[in-house]
């Protein structure tokens, strides 16, 4: 039995030109791995010595520098609140007021909320009441006297008419036996007079008759005048009667009820607050450093529940309190929905549009180098750069000068560089 073949194996030397040659090639690998190595040696000791520092890449955040629109941009934080929030007072000088509702009710416009009760104004209105019938009579009781004045003066005028009339015809009878010498001279004259006295008695009568018109008309005027003036002081005072009953001027609920069910109140006492929340507005918290560069109109981004609307300026207060000055934003198209009163909400303000700009992203590096330097990545070492910027937004910055497109910078991570010209990015 064959176990196996190895005592029929013969072991062959190679010849001696295949070992000088494989020793060659084996000593000449061996002296260009040494050489290799000895350059990436030499690079790295000559890196690590022009550097100040050697910092690891994980602790670094490092951009490349674009060109694109920059968007002037504020994030600032906000709240919801309504657009339409009226305050309802007590209009009487000294009531008591009877609430209809309580705190959190939904009202309808209209609904009566509370009821103030005024004995001087229920009073007064009684009394313009009384004036106001008063006048009513006198004006009916000024016509008829016109009336009668007019028919008076109008009678005269026609009496003393047809006394011209009669001392005419006597003077044209007259006239026609003058020649005769039946009429003595004399009468002919007195007819002749009577007739001119006549005249002038109708013209008289006349113009009697027209400024007695005149004057019962203008005795009526005034009359009709007082009457409508006592009509607006009655309005006035049964206003005031209706304001007792406070009703809703819009939709909405109460928010917020300053006194108490049948307390005494005096004039300009504010009674409940009244929310709508069919239409809300943003109000927003703007640090001072903005106000210069916000203007009715501009754009605005809504962050609430996650979604994002857009609005627009609305209002600006004249005041910084607090080093913020508040802006109100109204919402374009329909509100979201599941809006509350007072919910927070941030917002973004869209200031400016600067395009085909150099776009670095902003980091830590704007402020802890004041935006005058920035760290340029050159084989694997941050070199401090001066850089000018310009705009700024949330989330980028403008360079104007000191970089190009394409460069890739530092923009997270520079706090423990200390300032140094070169750094060391260990890989």
């Amino acid at each position: 039995m064959i176990r196996d073949t190895s005592h029929q194996d013969t072991v062959l030397a190679p010849p001696a030109s295949h070992l000088r040659k494989r020793r060659a090639l084996q000593a000449g690998g061996a002296l260009a791995a040494v050489a290799a190595v000895a350059m990436a040696a030499y690079w790295a000791v000559g890196t690590w010595s022009a550097s100040e520092h050697s910092v690891s890449a994980a602790r670094l955040r490092i951009a490349e520098v674009t060109r694109g629109t920059l968007i002037r941009d504020a994030a600032v934080n906000g709240r919801i609140v309504a657009a339409v929030s009226p305050t309802l007072y007590s209009t009487a000088p000294s009531s008591t007021v009877t609430l209809k509702v309580r705190a959190g009710d939904t009202v309808k416009r209209g609904d009566v909320l509370a009821v103030l009760e005024s004995p001087d104004l229920t009073d007064e209105l009684k009394k313009e009441q009384s004036s106001y019938q008063e006048l009513v009579a006198e004006v009916a009781r000024q016509q008829i006297l016109a009336r009668k004045q007019k028919l008076l003066a109008q009678r005269d005028a026609d009496t003393a008419e047809i006394d011209r009339l009669s001392a005419q015809r006597t003077l044209e009878r007259y006239d026609g036996v003058a020649n005769e010498g039946v009429v003595a001279k004399i009468d002919y004259q007195k007819a002749k007079d009577a007739l001119r006295a006549a005249e002038v008695r109708a013209r008289h009568a006349n113009q009697a008759s027209a400024l007695e018109k005149d004057d019962v008309d203008l005795a009526l005027r005034t009359k009709t005048a007082q009457l409508e003036r006592q009509k607006l002081v009655l309005a006035n005072a049964q206003r005031r009667v209706d304001e007792l009953t406070v009703r809703a001027p819009v939709d909405g609920f109460i928010g917020t009820l300053n006194v108490a069910n049948r307390s005494v109140v005096q004039a300009n006492t504010p009674l409940m607050t009244l929310v709508d929340l069919s239409a809300l507005e943003v109000e927003l918290e703007v640090p001072e450093t903005y106000v210069n560069d916000l203007g009715i109109g501009m754009r605005a981004e809504i962050t609430v529940n996650g979604a994002t609307s857009s609005g627009k300026l609305s209002a600006l207060s004249p005041e910084v309190v607090k080093n913020q000055v508040l802006a109100r934003v109204r919402f374009e198209g329909k509100q979201p929905d599941g809006l509350r009163q007072s919910q927070r909400v941030q917002a973004r303000l869209l200031i400016d549009e600067k395009p085909n700009v150099l776009l670095l992203p902003r980091g830590p590096f704007v402020e802890s180098e004041g935006g005058r330097y920035a760290y340029l990545v050159q084989d694997g070492v941050a070199v401090r750069t001066p850089i000018r910027m310009g705009a700024t937004s949330i989330n980028a910055v403008e360079i104007i000068s000191g970089l190009k497109q394409g460069d890739k910078v530092v923009v997270a991570g520079t706090e423990t560089f200390e300032n140094a010209k070169r750094v060391s990015i260990n890989r």
